[in-house]
């Protein structure tokens, strides 16, 4: 009996299984509807939506492939000037036919522009243009930050005509081991204002390889900037700026995720500013062969007072509202105080000095607990400008200061 039943389940599922193809007229007679199974002809079809956002994506990245960034241009370049200039330089080198013009739009910002080519191929060749002089600047032709496409070989301009270019000018190959990372910046920190603070920090300590500022650019994205340095050595340099304090915050500087090369020793601010201040580290011009008054200049500057003179920061007409002369002294409080432990902070009103009048500027006075807070703050306020004026630090007599003789 056990053995019967199986042999009929068996039956009973072999009829179920085989009946919706060998009898399919049973299914209509039934009610149910018919099985069809999929031939190898038929294939999935793309939505028309979606196949309209691949190809605008495709075009989009087709169009950064044959676009370039092109800095360091003068101030007041028209873009049908630039336009004309790059393509006649592409045909005076023969990197295109003589009539023709592969560099199609122009459109030019402040101090760079973005070109692009007829074509992929016809990019690749214009980067053969980075370096080449432009109404007495090099132009730095180079991909734009967007582009991750291959990477392409190329030369300068200079490689190009063999000639000899501007210092600082090298292959684009090596703009990633020039490039560094600044971190932990804050909203107010503008791209010149980091450039000129950080290409002024290394122009003091003797870390610029070259008269000048060693940045050449700066990017700014929320809390984290990009800048670019002259060469690969000063850039090497340049790190040893990590931890450097400005505006209230301590400055992360370090190599790009991006970078491959090799590791590079370097110190942190503090490290090079207690160096530079023993005399270890000497400005470029700090040689056997200076003058005797080179030396009695920078020894001026050696912290023997913990009291600090901020020449030019305001004059007496900005201190005549109680409110105003409250607002900059909390002002300065709060900036200057990061860069050791303040005592006092005093600005002497008008009144005090009848050899001045409103308009002409005063000084600015901060007592810090030792000579080497007073060094920093020196050193990190040197080149300040405010409201227009360029600020002055130097060290003031705690003598002088504590009989509050601040005019004599």
């Amino acid at each position: 009996m056990r053995s019967r039943s199986r042999s009929r389940d068996r039956e009973d599922d072999s009829r179920g299984f085989n009946a919706p193809t060998s009898r399919p007229h049973d299914q209509h007679s039934s009610g149910s509807l018919p099985i069809f199974s999929a031939t190898p002809t038929q294939t999935p079809q793309i939505p028309a939506a979606l196949s309209s956002i691949l190809a605008a994506q495709q075009a989009a990245q087709t169009k950064v492939n044959r676009e370039l960034f092109v800095g360091n241009t003068p101030p007041g370049t028209s873009e049908m000037l630039l336009l004309q200039f790059l393509n006649g330089a592409m045909r005076r080198i023969k990197l295109c036919a003589e009539d023709a013009s592969p560099i199609l739009q122009c459109r030019v910002n402040a101090k760079f522009a973005f070109v692009e080519c007829a074509s992929q191929q016809d990019a690749n060749l214009v980067l053969n243009l980075n370096g080449i002089p432009f109404l007495g600047a090099s132009l730095k032709v180079s991909r734009p930050s967007k582009y991750t496409g291959p990477f392409v070989p190329t030369k300068t301009w200079q490689e190009m005509t063999g000639t000899t270019g501007m210092a600082g000018i090298e292959n684009s190959e090596d703009k990633i081991n020039r490039e560094l990372f600044i971190g932990n910046t804050t909203p107010e920190m503008t791209e010149q204002m980091l450039k000129d603070f950080l290409g002024k920090a290394m122009e003091q300590v003797g870390l610029a390889e070259a008269p000048g500022n060693p940045i050449t650019a700066c990017r700014v994205s929320g809390k984290f900037a990009f800048v670019e340095l002259r060469n690969v050595k000063e850039a090497a340099k340049a790190l040893n700026l990590n931890n450097i304090p400005y505006l209230g915050a301590m400055l992360r500087v370090g190599r790009p995720s991006k970078y491959t090369g090799p590791i590079t020793e370097h110190g942190n601010w503090e490290d090079i500013l207690a160096k530079y201040m023993s005399g270890e580290l000497q400005l470029p011009s700090q040689g056997e062969s200076q003058t005797t008054t080179n030396n009695s200049s920078e020894v001026s500057q050696v912290p023997t007072s913990s009291v600090v003179e901020l020449k030019n920061m305001v004059t007496a007409k900005d201190l005549e509202s109680n409110e105003d002369y409250e607002e900059i002294l909390e002002d300065t409080k709060d900036e200057c105080g990061q860069f050791g432990s303040l005592k006092s902070v005093v600005i002497p009103r008008s009144g005090e000095d009848g050899s001045l009048s409103n308009t002409e500027a005063r000084s600015i006075f901060l007592s810090y607990v030792s000579p080497d807070d007073a060094a920093t703050a020196i050193k990190a306020l040197a080149g300040r400008t405010f409201d227009g004026r360029k600020v002055e630090a130097t060290y003031f007599s705690e003598e002088k200061f504590a009989k509050k003789e601040y005019f004599s």
